[in-house]
């Protein structure tokens, strides 16, 4: 979509996505609730990115999600019946910020990690040494203890993900690991997704909480990788020269997925089986407040599988 024209939301019809589809040579997605929910592709999801691949499209995956490796992605991909995709394809928070600190950090520097595994093993893979991932306790029983509990020389960065063992001992750490570093102690957190929309209409505070608890207490902002943040779409422009001009976000989230696209000048494509509806579109579209027409997609479908009549021979 062109720069400052206003965004419809129209419904793609197969004619229409014949004449989109046909002007895009890459197709950037979320996975949650828009390729699989829980454990289940969605319906005629892997159809349409088969038919997509046929007609060599680039087909690349962005995620918020610190708590899986591009491997497992690319795998889950296949064991769902999606076509192939190497990891260099998978883009998640993880990989794409242990990617920034391998650049940011000096050599032989560390990071203080709050996160799962899977964080601790993309920081691995490119040669970030670490120390924080699993369970931590508070190193005795007052505040006096737990300013004296020892500190890595090397850390020079917190870096703050999905971490289910998050925990006050941790926020402790952080914080003293950003005091002692100032400035010179990069902090950094993989998304601001505030909650975590599982099946069945529950939901779990999602790693923007954690990311927000350690601000509040270092008193200054962390740098976000994810979306809507641009260096993610950046990570992926890098590694495959793509042209914004002819790429498509698709997503189901507002405030991440067709946010970033539309901040960095992509066709944005809004799919419903996640967590967005049409009623939540249309009263950002009728809002007066320019940042909240920039959530407002230039398309919507119901269902990735919407994509099939436009995609047959």
């Amino acid at each position: 979509m062109a720069e400052g024209s206003a965004r419809r939301c129209l419904r793609l019809e197969p004619a229409a996505a014949r004449e989109v589809l046909g002007a895009a040579d890459t197709l950037l997605f979320d996975c949650d609730g828009v390729l699989w929910r829980g454990d289940a592709a969605v319906a005629g999801a892997p159809a349409a990115l088969s038919r997509l691949q046929a007609r060599a499209k680039r087909l690349c995956y962005v995620t918020n999600n610190s708590s899986r490796t591009r491997d497992a992605y690319a795998e889950k991909l296949r064991r769902l019946g999606f076509p192939p995709a190497e990891p260099r394809q998978v883009f998640g928070s993880a990989y794409c910020a242990a990617r920034y600190l391998s650049r940011a950090l000096p050599p032989d520097a560390a990071a203080y990690v709050l996160g799962s595994p899977a964080l601790g093993a993309e920081l691995r893979a490119v040669g970030v040494p670490h120390l924080g991932p699993g369970p931590a306790a508070l190193p005795g029983p007052g505040p006096a203890d737990w300013t004296r509990a020892p500190l890595d020389p090397a850390v020079r960065a917190v870096l703050v993900g999905f971490d289910e063992h998050f925990c006050y001992a941790k926020l402790c750490q952080a914080l003293r690991y950003l005091q002692r570093g100032g400035p010179d102690c990069l902090l950094v957190g993989t998304n601001r997704d505030h909650r975590l929309p599982l099946e069945g209409g529950a939901a779990i505070p999602g790693t923007g909480c954690l990311v927000k608890a350690v601000e509040m207490a270092a008193e200054r902002e962390a740098f976000i990788i994810g979306k809507p943040s641009r260096y993610i779409f950046d990570c992926v422009a890098s590694e495959f020269k793509i042209e914004p001009a002819r790429t498509i976000m698709v997503g189901d989230r507002l405030d991440t997925d067709i946010l970033m696209g539309n901040n960095c000048g992509l066709t944005t494509l809004l799919t419903l089986t996640g967590v967005t509806t049409l009623e939540e579109v249309k009263g950002h579209q009728e809002s007066d407040c320019p940042s909240r027409k920039s959530l407002v997609p230039d398309y919507y479908v119901d269902s990735i599988a919407d994509l099939l009549p436009a995609l047959e021979d």
